[in-house]
């Protein structure tokens, strides 16, 4: 089953590396997608892959790379585009 997750990450995300271990994970998991700053402080990520691969991803998010700190993560399921086909940093 594939699963699609829109997240929303909160807390000292940017400049921690967060993005580009959002996409080694990703990559590690045969997870497609982006992940990228926005301008008020969070990390956007949009995956999609297999449904147990996803759930990985979301439950790494929520805790991040050593330097970060999470304090909120907002997942959205949305229905499958299957578009992507690797996983991206976007700016």
């Amino acid at each position: 089953m594939i699963a699609r997750v829109h997240l929303l990450v909160s807390g000292r995300v940017q400049g921690v590396f967060f993005r580009a271990r959002t996409r080694d994970r990703a990559h590690a998991l045969g997870v497609a997608g982006w992940v990228r700053n926005l301008p008020d402080g969070r990390v956007e990520i949009v995956a999609e892959g297999p449904q147990s691969a996803v759930d990985a991803l979301v439950t790494w998010a929520a805790e991040g790379p050593p330097a970060a700190q999470v304090d909120d993560i907002t997942a959205t399921w949305e229905p499958p585009t299957q578009k992507e086909t690797d996983f991206s940093i976007r700016t």
